[in-house]
């Protein structure tokens, strides 16, 4: 079952669906919201293997393979950042096993 987490926006249009190119958006939001929106998007991982991230004008349906990859940067060189990075990919299709008869 495909689960939908909203990604905050605020600039209502028409959705357009991504599934292909390159595509970036960041928003800048309160500890609460991205508290909530981090539930959200666990919930969806913990729920199966597709999930729906979505903004007010764009949609990114994603089905996923596990291991997700969780890489943790830090930095303090001008200013102290921290910095989260999850990273899905998609199944692999075909196993690519050799077969001699």
């Amino acid at each position: 079952m495909v689960k939908k987490v909203d990604f905050p926006s605020s600039q209502p249009r028409d959705t357009t669906t991504i599934t292909d190119g390159f595509f970036e958006r960041e928003v800048y939001l309160s500890g609460g919201d991205t508290a909530a929106f981090l539930r959200t998007l666990a919930d969806a991982v913990e729920d199966g293997n597709e999930l729906q991230i979505s903004g007010d004008d764009w949609e990114i349906p994603f089905e996923f393979a596990e291991p997700i990859e969780v890489e943790i940067e830090f930095s303090n060189q001008s200013e102290a950042e921290l910095e989260i990075e999850l990273e899905f990919e998609e199944p692999k299709t075909g196993t690519g096993d050799l077969n001699v008869e």
